[in-house]
């Protein structure tokens, strides 16, 4: 009798196919290209990704690691109902990649490393877009920073948008780390068309994975709903490294709570900020729950 493994070995007729008449060439290198790139060795190791922002840490080991809100070659995106200051917290984390840290950041960390950020707004026309843009300037009281650039492109078609971003990515942004795009949702013509929304997608994870970038995208939530609209917010649910939910404080109404919905590492913990009377965002309190009771300190 064999003891061990019993291998059963089946027959298996196999038919030589010629395949010239069924794939271009065109084809043939995009196969090529998949098995050199797509092959992962599980018993190869695979370092983290490097870490753009952060809130936060935790402790493994008796070490104490950054909690990524984003990290190199993956996108996230920010979402919740209107008015809950989506793109006040957009400025806040601007201002911390660009200057690494800022007081009204609390434990927010921004690892630049010399990279530059791309902050594209679809929505609003130059007036409104500009006061958004000098916003980071503000928040950390300075005059410039390098390598800087912003767009406001509300007068495209979302084809246009589309087109012109990919563009600017390959042929003129230089050392790129952080693309800010507000709002995901103009780059298509329905939310709630499948494949455009899939092509969306396609293009966040294309240009996060060649360009070795973050992108952090604003996208509505459903009404009444904490699930972000259509079947563009379903995709970006799919794939997006975290998923950041913004809700108005039930507390205190000046608040604006924050919470990590679902992350591929760890999860931050949930914390708000406030608008103060400069109209600047600040965090309240580090990582502090403003549900759970807090004492509001006033930042002049």
């Amino acid at each position: 009798m064999i003891s061990g493994f019993y291998f059963i070995t089946r027959q298996i007729k196999t038919k030589t196919k010629d395949m010239s008449n069924e794939y271009t060439e065109k084809d043939f290198k995009l196969f090529e290209e998949i098995n050199k790139n797509g092959r992962v060795d599980p018993f190869q190791k695979v370092e983290y990704p490097p870490i753009a922002i952060s809130m936060g840490e935790t402790k493994m080991g008796g070490k104490s690691f950054p909690i990524p809100l984003g990290t190199y070659g993956n996108f996230s995106f920010v979402y919740g109902p209107p008015k809950t200051r989506k793109t006040f917290l957009i400025s806040l984390m601007s201002s911390v990649y660009l200057n690494d840290k800022v007081s009204f950041g609390g434990a927010m960390r921004g690892y630049r490393e010399g990279k530059g950020l791309l902050h594209i707004d679809t929505e609003q026309g130059k007036f409104h877009a500009s006061k958004v843009f000098r916003r980071p300037f503000e928040i950390a009281d300075k005059d410039s920073f390098d390598n800087y650039n912003t767009f406001a492109l509300r007068q495209y078609s979302y084809k246009e948008r589309l087109s012109f971003i990919d563009y600017y990515l390959y042929n003129v942004a230089d050392n790129l780390g952080v693309l800010i795009l507000d709002g995901v949702a103009d780059l298509c013509s329905d939310v709630n068309n499948i494949e455009e929304s899939s092509n969306v997608v396609q293009h966040l994870m294309k240009w996060t994975q060649e360009l070795n970038i973050h992108i952090i995208t604003v996208i509505h939530s459903n009404f009444g709903s904490d699930k972000p609209t259509g079947h563009l917010g379903s995709f970006l649910e799919k794939k997006a490294e975290t998923q950041i939910l913004l809700e108005q404080n039930t507390k205190h109404e000046n608040m604006v709570t924050v919470s990590c919905k679902r992350s591929r590492g760890f999860p931050f913990e949930k914390f708000s900020f406030s608008v103060n009377e400069y109209g600047l965002p600040q965090v309240v309190g580090d990582l502090y729950d403003p549900l759970e009771g807090m004492n509001i300190v006033k930042v002049v």
